[in-house]
C-alpha cells in the first residue's frame, strides 16, 4: 500500500471513532461474588480502543482472546484475559470508564489508547495528562499492578513536531511507571492490505495474531 493510502486509511478511523460497542451491562453484586468464587485467577485488563475490542470481528479473534489462547496453552491457564476494548475511545472516554473497569482487581494493565485523540488533533499534553491519569489511578486501587504501554505511530503528514512528540509520550510514561513498552502496537501490521480490514486501518484475523505475538513478547515477562 502506498503512504498515501495508508495516510487516507488512517484519517478514516475518525469515522470509525463513532462506532462504539454496546454499553458494558452492569453487574450484580450478587454476579460479582458469584465470579469472584468461579475465577480467582490474576487478571490482565486490556484497556483499549477498536484495535482491542476487535473492530468488525468476532471478540475471539481479538488479540486479547489470542492471548488468552496462548495462556492456556502454554501456562495452563493460569491468568484471565480481560477485553475492555471500546470502538472509538479516546484517553478521556477510557478515564470515564476507569472506575468501571477497576472494579475487579487488576494484576497487569495493557493499555492502548491515544490513536483517535492523535487522529483528531488532540494536543499532545491532554493525551499525555488522560493516559498518566489512568495510569496513576490504577495503581492507587492496587498498588502492585504492572503495566504494559502499547505505543502508537501517527502518519507524518500531522507534522514532524506532533508525530514526534507523539510518540514520545508513550516512552516518557513508560519511564515513569516503569511500564513495559511496546514502541508500535501495530508493527508488520500497519498499511499492509493483506493484514487489514478493507478500510486499510483495523486488522484482519492474520492482523490481530501479529498483534498477539507482539504483544505477548512484552506481557510474557511480568506474567
Amino acid at each position: 500500500m502506498s503512504r498515501y493510502r495508508y495516510i487516507l486509511g488512517m484519517t478514516l478511523l475518525l469515522l470509525a471513532a463513532g462506532c462504539r460497542s454496546e454499553p458494558e451491562p452492569m453487574e450484580t453484586g450478587a454476579t460479582r461474588i458469584e465470579t469472584a468464587r468461579v475465577d480467582e485467577r490474576p487478571v490482565i485488563l486490556f484497556l483499549g480502543d477498536s484495535l482491542t475490542a476487535g473492530y468488525h470481528l468476532d471478540p475471539e479473534d481479538a488479540f486479547p482472546a489470542l492471548i488468552q489462547r496462548r495462556i492456556d496453552a502454554e501456562r495452563d491457564g493460569d491468568w484471565r484475559a480481560v477485553n475492555a476494548g471500546v470502538s472509538g475511545d479516546t484517553t478521556a472516554d477510557g478515564l470515564n470508564r476507569l472506575n468501571w473497569v477497576l472494579r475487579q482487581p487488576v494484576d497487569v494493565l495493557v493499555l492502548a489508547l491515544g490513536a483517535n485523540d492523535a487522529l483528531r488533533g488532540q494536543p499532545i499534553e491532554n493525551i499525555q495528562r488522560n493516559l498518566d491519569q489512568i495510569l496513576e489511578r490504577t495503581r492507587e486501587r492496587y498498588p502492585e499492578v504492572r503495566f504494559v504501554i502499547a505505543g502508537m505511530q501517527m502518519p507524518h503528514n500531522y507534522g514532524a513536531q506532533y508525530t514526534a512528540a507523539f510518540r514520545a509520550l508513550f516512552v516518557e510514561l513508560a519511564e515513569k511507571y516503569d511500564a513495559a513498552l511496546i514502541p508500535f502496537l501495530l508493527e508488520g501490521v500497519a498499511g499492509d492490505p493483506s493484514l487489514n480490514l478493507r478500510d486499510g486501518i483495523h486488522p484482519t484475523e492474520a492482523g490481530h495474531e501479529i498483534i498477539a505475538d507482539t504483544v505477548w513478547t512484552y506481557l510474557e515477562p511480568l506474567l
